[in-house]
């Protein structure tokens, strides 16, 4: 058409030049530029007509006047300006524009060439602007120019520019994601590329020099445009750049096949690896790369003799990196066992070492790794961890790094540590197994040379990102494993101390603890003591948490005692001097006499006045060597006697005892001294006494005791001379003054444990003690200003009498002299509450602020003080609580106003929680405690207030962990006392709606924070549990009026979220590992999970006896609680999912109604037998069917009256009873158990096999075989009986049941008869003898297919001590053998049966695989070719066919039908309105597609125009429609320019088009619905079209291809 159209134009007008000009005039459209291009191009093809050098001229002024303005003009536009053109109609003008300079740069003849003076001057614009900011396009427009003339530039004459121009794009192109560089790289450096060796080669040069990772999405880009010149032709005549051989290249494409952002880079380096094994095997010649370094295997190597192996390997390892792209994990692992098949290519078993670079097996795992779908990532780990466990792989450095980096970076994503479905709870994470498993054989099998590098990268690689407590728990546990070798010396120790400060970050106290634990065993496993001193130990010792870990007693201490005796004279020296000063010694015992007496030097920095407490950290180090040192020495010799103990721990302590005696009487001791005395004293006796360790037997903890009782009088006349004297008087003595509290408290508890002596030295203490505080307190400043001396002695006095009270309220002894009301009672009776300390006066400030020794402001210290003040009040009024008045208005002598006027110390304690800080509040909740029980009825609002204040100050500290579960603790002791629940039950006013209103929000807290519910209930049923062993009636009044409470509870229990629920696994499995990890020794388990909200109110209510009145009616309105919760949750929704909330609930329901039924006697049966029953009505789960199954068969089992009742639920009517009957079908599969207490049986059977064989007949086959298992239970009992009265049915039923024994149908009715039989509700499980707690909370759950979350293990009840375990214990254990059985369900073991056959594959024969289309599967970089040209770009072939859809409306077949063309190659789309494309239906459809396929915008009344248009151009119009004369799909040939019209969705095609139909083409059916959908039929049509040319064309690979494609599309489709 264009060839015609230049004909015509050149016979109208003689001289072409003229219509050049004029085409050269007016507005730049589209079409004139593109008439301009085939014009020039048909002077080209002619040649000269009409003067040579006249045309030439004239083609150069089109070039310089016309054509390179009008590139500038739309390229270049300042930015940020609109862009005012569309964007197809610039892209025109752009093309049309640029092929038209070539075709000028071509026609212009002799000197200067055209081509090379356009190119030097693109070259200039290009150099000067690039990519500016301010002139976008500046850099575009030189590259359009470039790309223009680039093929007119002669190799020889214009090589060096060439070569310059080359340079200049690859800069540009290696930029940045600009459009300049995608246009250099997409379009210019294509075509220079063809511009002769020399370009090539310095466009190569640039390309494989070294670069970032930043540039490898660049440089893919680059080379994928090049590959075709980059990688040998068969046949070149000129030798160009062989990318194979070259190391840099090949590293770009590993690079590139794991990039994680960016899908198309991906693509590229896939591309290039394919290309290149492509050409090798066509070339046929053998080619190496030498290798990355070292002397490893090359990066890419062939061979002809091995071309079958090598085209196997790489084939399999495309196939694995295009299949990874799906992130499907169903489609990707049936292709993993491929990835096993590598190792078997790339390992030579003969000579021990790698034939393939073990790099490109780390790219898969590496996409694996960072793979978004976290599913993927888990199965790549375990594949890499499991390596190992089939294969011996030859070393490789390679594989070290690859641990050390993707690997270990994987490794930190908490959610692999999951459980694998139907795994146990606690049994451990599969993954973490295998890590362990993975790095011991690793390891084991590294070079010794490489093992100390490699396990120092590694343990410094977890130091260098914020690891969960999970990740970083298995990594030290599987460290902890490496056998012993010394690999680690002083680097790898501070490494692990740096691991250690790592997990102090999370908030997760056991796994933290049990990752020291592990960390610890890592440090004695693989540390070479020769490499590191006793100090480097000590210091690595001291970062451990003893609280958490290293606890004196447990089975690590015992393993690092052992440790120190073995390499006690192995040790390092160090040259350097310790933090102490003194030098190291390599013996134990001397290096730590040596430490305490350093320790107990004064420093020389010292000043008497206002000198700050010295760093506890000091202390601790001191007295954990010196136990450790007395624990090894007794390892030594077990069985010596205790004088060696006694010796060793003298030896040591000297000093110390020395300096303790020396304490009452030297005055003049430095004061520095004294201080780390006392630390170190409380440092020794807290270490000996760390959970974990006895002290019973304890011979050291007793000698330890010994000798501080020996210096109890010195230390005691000391810390009073400190108290009395006035010499506590600056802030930093405030810290002293807690220290000597400390002391004393330590002191005093200690003789206490050894009994309490007259003229005890801490007796003779207290009292001046007292006297001095109380003296400082009262004195008055007179009116002036207050000092700051005189206000640090009144803090100071008021926390030493807050630790009188507090010592004298834990310990009675010390009471005995303060039974009356003395003076310290009276004064505190009369202190004025929340008293503030004034701040000092003004000129004292500064010295203050100065103090460096302290670090707390004058607000934190005043709230000290009025908290003091609270301790002491709390003593007072536990002391005199029943002289609290329960009002006011009685009159008595006011001699202890504190305690007489309770409303206005409550009102005291509302004030003092509004000045208190959150972890001040503790002893303000302690008063109110004991006030609230007595205003409560007087002072309702006061009370309300107080519940109100105490809440909010709760709820705020929800994430503070450290003090929030003390203050809940407290807040639950006096909101939910007993005494207060009674009192606001019996008055029935605003508090008792408060106090469920306070109940309902903990158990909403309890939500998001677990525990809070388990704080709450534990201290109700204890509260409750005294009276509940009491038998008199209305002892439970209280737990009557909030049966809410307990209600909630055994329903209680959240679905988890996934981090949640991994916590928690990860939590029982440390736990179940017992003492093994000392963790679980030195750390309280604080029993806060959910399971225990639901054991205790279990607990508390296997307490209550059913004989007493009142726990009888406790129970019973329990239980219709119960009922009726069942019935709101079944209305709420009528189907739910297995193991959902409602699932879950109505399941614990059931569960606490078993655990009640003994309490059930038949008046209170009477009122809820039908809610019972009606539950059996109910759609339930299975779990729940077999609780209303057994609750059933224990009521007609104890109290057959109910049978008429049971026999009525049989004549409901089929349509009630289609999804129940075979819940009352299974309860009469125990009627040898429901029949025991009946001594006449035969009418009960009777009535039995009336009810169950009318099902045996019923036509579900579910239903027949619950009836049948009903018949042969009851048969068998009738048959023992020896009932002869049913002789006349003998026939009927063993006719039936043989008929069933003996079936031989089809499918898998047989199975299911035998199935159903072995279930364990009928074949093993006894309704009585398993009447158990495990049954009903641990066997039944497991075997009824419920989450592992609701197994309850019967040693949580047992470990659940709040509660004790009631007379009857043995109820709690199943006596059968019930607990033996694994869970599985007749009706569903079949599903999956077969599933493991194909896991068993080594390899599977077939795999799932996206096609790739074309062999250029590189998208182009220009966004702005043509279409056709894009499709040339791909590679892909593109066909005559041109599908119209202009009557089609609905998006959604519009999108479908975009993507068949696509796939299918179409030449174009006709739509009635290009908007469509922008309709988020059709995008969805489509895919994209619409990027890469023509569409065209006809509008339907246009249609008869277009369709003359295409007639005319030689196409055949095509309808998809039935006519008379419509002719079968099966037996038209398309012609190969065919134009296929689809009618609308309803309507079809219109009449008046189908006139313009040259053939209508129908589908033949064979069903009934006379139509199809628009999309299907138009797909059916394109493939039989595509499938006719592919047939001509006789290429089977491509035949090949296209049925794989429509396979594809239309899998996509269903």
């Amino acid at each position: 058409m264009e060839w015609v159209l230049a004909e015509a134009l050149l016979a109208q007008s003689r001289d072409p030049r003229v219509l050049l000009r004029t085409l050269c005039r007016g507005e730049a459209s589209a079409e004139r530029v593109e008439t301009l291009r085939f014009l020039l191009q048909r002077l080209e093809d002619e040649g000269v007509r009409g003067g040579g050098d006249a045309l030439s001229e004239a083609a150069r002024e089109v070039a310089a006047g016309y054509l390179v303005p009008l590139l500038r003009g739309l390229r270049a536009r300042p930015a940020g300006a609109p862009d005012t053109a569309a964007p197809q109609a610039r892209g025109r003008v752009l093309r049309a524009a640029g092929a038209a300079l070539r075709s000028c740069a071509r026609l212009v003849v002799g000197p200067p060439p055209l081509a090379a003076a356009l190119a030097e001057e693109a070259l200039r614009d290009l150099l000067a602007t690039g990519p500016t900011p301010g002139l976008e396009g500046g850099a575009e427009a030189a590259v359009e120019v470039l790309a223009a003339v680039g093929p007119c530039l002669r190799s020889r004459e214009d090589g060096p520019l060439l070569e310059r121009v080359a340079q200049a794009a690859l800069l540009l192109a290696l930029a940045g994601d600009g459009e300049a560089a995608a246009l250099a790289a997409g379009r210019l450096l294509p075509v220079l590329g063809q511009g002769g060796a020399a370009v090539l080669r310095a466009v190569w040069g640039g390309l494989v020099a070294p670069s970032g990772p930043d540039h490898v999405d660049l440089r893919l880009q680059v080379l994928s445009a090049l590959a075709e010149r980059l990688l040998p032709e068969p046949f070149a005549n000129e030798p160009g750049p062989d990318a194979r051989c070259c190391s840099q290249f090949w590293r770009t494409v590993q690079a590139g096949l794991g990039h994680t952002e960016d899908a198309l880079t991906r693509k590229r380096a896939r591309y290039l690896l394919q290309r290149a094994v492509e050409v090798s095997a066509e070339r046929g010649a053998d080619c190496t790369c030498g290798p990355w370094e070292g002397n490893g295997p090359s990066l890419f190597w062939w061979s002809e003799k091995k071309k079958d192996e090598l085209l196997k390997f790489w084939e399999n390892y495309i196939l694995i990196m295009e299949t990874l792209e799906g992130n499907q994990i169903h489609v990707i692992k049936p292709v993993l066992p491929k990835l096993n098949s590598l190792f078997g290519y790339a390992v030579s078993e003969e000579n021990a070492c790698w034939i393939f670079h073990p790099s490109w097996h780390m790219c898969i795992y590496k996409r694996m790794f960072e793979s978004e779908n976290k599913i993927l990532t888990k199965e790549g780990v375990i594949h890499f961890l499991e390596l190992y466990e089939t294969k011996v792989l030859p070393f490789s450095p390679e594989f070290s790094e690859f641990i050390i980096g993707p690997l270990m970076d994987a490794l930190s994503e908490s959610s692999l540590y999951s459980r694998s479905p139907g795994q146990l709870i606690g049994s451990g994470s599969p993954l973490g197994l295998k890590l362990q498993k993975f790095l011991v054989t690793y390891i084991s099998l590294l070079p010794e040379e490489i093992k100390s590098s490699f396990l120092l990268q590694f343990i410094q690689k977890m130091t260098s990102r914020h690891w969960c407590a999970v990740p970083i728990l298995f990594l030290s546990k599987a460290l902890a494993s490496v056998p012993r070798c010394k690999a680690l010396g002083l680097e790898g120790l501070l490494a692990l101390r740096d691991v250690l400060q790592c997990t102090m970050i999370t908030h997760q106290i056991l796994l933290r603890g049990a990752a020291q634990c592990y960390l610890l065993q890592t440090a004695l496993n693989l540390v070479d003591v020769e490499k590191v001193s006793l100090s480097d130990v000590s210091a690595f010792l001291m970062s451990l948490r003893q609280e958490e870990s290293l606890g004196r007693g447990t089975s690590l201490w015992t393993e690092l005692c052992d440790w120190l005796r073995v390499n006690e004279s192995c040790f390092g020296q160090s040259s350097t001097c310790t933090s102490f000063g003194l030098h190291e010694t390599s013996s134990l015992n001397a290096y730590v006499k040596n430490l305490v007496q350093e320790y107990m030097k004064a420093p020389a920095w010292e000043t008497e006045e206002k000198c700050g407490m010295p760093d506890w950290s000091e202390a601790r180090l001191v007295a954990l060597m010196v136990l450790l040192a007395v624990d090894v020495e007794g390892t030594k010799s077990p069985y010596s006697e205790k004088r060696i103990t006694q010796n060793v721990l003298r030896i040591f302590l000297d000093p110390l005892l020395d300096a303790l005696m020396k304490l009452g009487t030297n005055a003049y001791m430095p004061l520095l001294k004294t201080d780390r005395c006392l630390q170190l004293l409380l440092k020794l006796l807290h270490t000996c006494l760390f959970k974990g360790s006895s002290t019973q037997d304890d011979e050291v903890f007793t000698l330890l005791q010994n000798f501080v009782m020996s210096a109890t009088e010195s230390i005691s006349d000391f810390i009073l001379r400190r108290f009395t004297m006035n010499e506590l008087s600056s802030v930093s003595d405030l810290d002293r003054c807690h220290l000597y509290l400390r002391v004393l408290t330590e002191l005093t508890q200690l003789h206490l444990k050894v009994g309490w002596k007259g003229g005890n030295p801490i007796w003779r203490v207290i009292s001046p003690l007292k006297n001095t505080s109380i003296r400082h307190l009262q004195d008055t400043d007179s009116g002036q200003e207050p000092t700051l001396e005189k206000q640090i002695q009144r803090l100071v006095s008021m926390a030493a009498l807050a630790m009188v009270c507090e010592a004298t309220d834990q310990k009675p002894e010390l009471q005995l002299d303060f039974l009356d009301a003395g003076p310290m009672e009276r004064f505190l009776a009369s202190l004025q509450l929340n008293q503030t300390l004034q701040k000092p006066h003004p000129e004292e400030q500064s010295s203050f602020f100065e103090e460096s020794s302290s670090s707390q402001g004058w607000g934190k210290i005043a709230a000290q003080y009025i908290h003091d003040q609270w301790v002491c009040l709390s003593f007072l009024l536990k002391k005199y609580h029943a002289l609290i008045p329960v009002s006011e208005g009685e009159h008595l002598e006011l001699i202890l106003p504190a305690v007489q006027m309770p409303g206005r110390t409550l009102q005291s304690a509302l004030d003092a929680l509004t000045i208190l800080p959150s972890d001040q509040v503790l002893p303000v909740f302690c008063c109110m405690k004991i006030l609230v029980p007595k205003l409560l009825a007087s002072s309702e609002s006061l009370c309300i207030e107080a519940f109100d204040m105490a809440w909010k100050i709760i709820s705020s500290l929800s994430n503070t962990q450290l003090i929030f579960w003390s203050n809940l603790k407290a807040f639950v002791q006096f909101v939910f006392d007993t005494k207060v629940l009674t009192i606001a039950a019996k008055i029935k006013g605003q508090a008792y709606f408060k106090i469920k209103e306070i109940m309902y929000k903990m158990i909403e807290m309890s939500a998001v924070k677990t525990g809070v519910f388990n704080t709450l209930i534990s201290y109700c049923c204890q509260s409750w549990m005294v009276p509940a062993s009491s038998v008199s009636q209305g002892s439970l009044s209280s737990a009557n009026n909030y049966s809410e409470l307990v209600l909630e509870a055994c329903i209680f229990g959240t679905v988890f979220r996934r981090d949640q629920r991994l916590i928690q696994d990860v939590q029982t499995f440390i736990e179940n590992l017992g003492h093994d990890c000392a963790a679980n020794v030195v750390i309280e388990n604080t029993k806060r999970e959910d399971h225990y909200v639901r054991i205790c109110a279990v607990k508390f209510l296997c307490l209550l006896d059913g004989s007493n009145i009142s726990h009888k009616l406790f129970m019973e309105d329990l239980a219709i609680k119960l009922l009726d919760k069942d019935e709101v949750v079944s209305k709420s929704r009528t189907r739910y999912y297995v193991n959902s909330q409602q699932h879950r609930v109505k399941n614990r329901i059931w569960q606490i109604l078993l655990v009640l039924f003994p309490s059930f006697d038949q008046n209170f049966l009477n009122r809820i037998i039908d809610k019972i029953f009606q539950a059996g009505f109910i759609n339930n789960q299975a779990s729940i069917k077999y609780y209303i199954e057994w609750i059933i068969i224990l009521i007609l089992h104890k109290f057959p009256q109910f049978l008429p009742k049971f026999w009525d639920c049989f004549s409901y009517g089929e349509e009630n009873l289609k999804t129940s009957i075979c819940t009352f079908l299974s309860v009469l599969s125990h009627l040898d158990i429901i029949t025991q207490n009946i001594p006449e049986k035969k009418l009960t059977l009777k009535q039995a096999l009336s009810a169950v064989l009318q099902w045996c007949f019923h036509p579900n086959f579910s239903v027949r075989l619950y009836a049948l298992v009903a018949l042969k239970k009851i048969w068998s009992v009738c048959k023992m009986w020896h009932i002869e009265e049913f002789g006349a049915l003998t026939s009927i039923v063993e006719s039936s049941l043989n008929q069933v024994e003996n079936m031989h149908g089809v499918g898998n009715a047989k199975k299911n008869w035998q199935r159903i039989q072995d279930h364990f509700f009928f074949a093993t499980f006894h309704p009585l003898k398993d009447y158990c707690l495990e049954t009903i909370f641990y066997i039944l759950p497991r075997l009824s297919g419920l989450v592992e979350d609701e197994w309850i293990a019967i040693n949580k009840f047992t470990r659940f001590t709040d509660i004790p375990l009631d007379a009857g214990l043995q109820w709690y254990l199943s006596p059968t053998q019930l607990r033996e059985l694994k869970p599985g369900d007749w009706a569903q073991e079949d599903i999956g049966s077969n599933s493991g056959e194909a896991e068993n594959q080594p390899e599977w024969t077939d795999v799932q695989k996206k096609i790739t289309p074309g062999k250029n599967n590189v998208p182009d970089a220009d966004p702005e070719l043509v279409f056709p040209d894009r499709a040339a770009k791909l590679g892909k072939s593109m066909s005559r066919l041109i599908v119209v859809a202009s009557l089609i409306d609905k998006p959604t077949n519009l999108g479908g039908l975009c993507r068949t063309c696509e796939v299918f190659g179409a030449s174009a789309l006709v739509v009635s309105s290009l908007q469509s494309i922008n309709d988020r239906q059709f995008q969805h459809l489509s895919v994209s597609a619409e990027q890469w396929l023509p569409l065209v915008e006809v509008k339907p009344p246009q249609l008869t125009d277009y369709l003359q248009q295409k007639k005319s151009e030689g196409y055949t119009i095509i309808g998809v429609e039935q006519t008379a004369k419509s002719v079968d799909l099966t037996q038209y040939c398309f012609p190969e320019k065919s134009l296929l019209l689809l009618g609308n969705e309803r309507e079809g095609i219109p009449a008046n088009l189908i006139q313009q139909l040259d053939v209508c083409v129908e589908i033949p059916q064979q069903g009934i619905i006379r139509s199809l959908n628009v999309h299907v039929s138009g797909a059916l049509l394109i493939w039989e079209y595509t499938r006719q040319q592919l047939l001509r064309q006789g290429d089977p690979s491509h035949q090949v291809r296209a049925f794989s494609e429509t396979s594809y599309w239309f899998g996509q489709m269903k």
